[in-house]
């Protein structure tokens, strides 16, 4: 009987440790779903947004090893994701971004700066500072993890902070111009004075830099000398309404009598 117990008490303990067993191996698995997950989301999120920033910088004046370095990013991305979750399809698109990394000539000189013209609408412009600002943070990031050598990152951010220069100085120059055509004489040298100011600080100076402030200068200027001259007026035409008022009421004033 005694033996009968035993044997039902090894059963019940083996069932336990089964069922413990079992539920941590259960459990692992969860966690080793959840973290393929994660890693997934975080790379394809890393994916999603480099090529956001690849389809921006195709309008704007960079480099072809700024292309490159994006480029590359999406592709650790994407093979990342593949070897977490391989299929056909994604195989597919590794061996085309391979090819397409590969056909990039980074030695190709960087395009002129000059040459970049403003955008007339003002939700693209927003979305043009938006994507210099991530450009400068991807590389600031490809750098960190020493996918981009010092000089090579000196270069392009260099180029990046000058475009994004020229971007804000251009929508400020715009604003006030428009600030001009609505008589808001007051925002358009608020405008002017920002943009002045932020070429000012620019080191070293460059021939845009220069020429630019020049420029936005001479339009202060002419903007200050009309605003003199409205004031000039405003006041002429204050002391005229003044000896107006006043000639009429000698005009109306009792008459004395003597």
């Amino acid at each position: 009987m005694n033996q009968t117990y035993i044997i039902i008490i090894v059963l019940i303990a083996t069932l336990i440790v089964a069922g413990i067993a079992a539920s941590a191996v259960q459990q692992h698995n969860e966690r080793k779903a959840a973290k393929k997950r994660e890693e997934i989301n975080r790379n394809r999120t890393i994916l999603d947004e480099t090529e956001n920033a690849v389809s921006a910088a195709q309008h704007m004046p960079l480099s072809q090893r700024l292309i490159s370095i994006l480029r590359k990013r999406s592709l650790e991305a994407l093979m990342e994701i593949y070897e977490q979750n391989p299929s056909n399809d994604l195989k597919k698109k590794v061996n085309d971004l391979q090819k397409a990394v590969r056909d990039i000539n980074v030695d190709e000189p960087a395009p002129d700066q000059s040459s970049f013209e403003l955008p007339k609408s003002d939700k693209v412009i927003i979305k043009y500072i938006q994507a210099i600002k991530k450009l400068r943070t991807i590389i600031r990031s490809e750098q960190r993890k020493g996918n981009i050598d010092s000089a090579a990152f000196q270069t392009e951010d260099k180029a990046l902070e000058r475009l994004q220069l020229r971007v804000n100085i251009d929508t400020l120059h715009k604003r006030a111009k428009d600030a001009v055509a609505t008589q808001m004489q007051g925002s358009a040298r608020q405008y002017l004075e920002k943009a002045i100011s932020a070429l000012a600080k620019q080191k070293p100076q460059d021939d845009y830099t220069v020429n630019r402030a020049k420029e936005l200068m001479a339009m202060l200027e002419g903007l200050e000398s009309t605003l003199r001259d409205k004031n000039v007026k405003a006041v002429l035409a204050d002391k005229a309404k003044e000896k107006e008022k006043e000639d009429i009421d000698t005009l109306f004033a009792p008459k004395k009598k003597w």
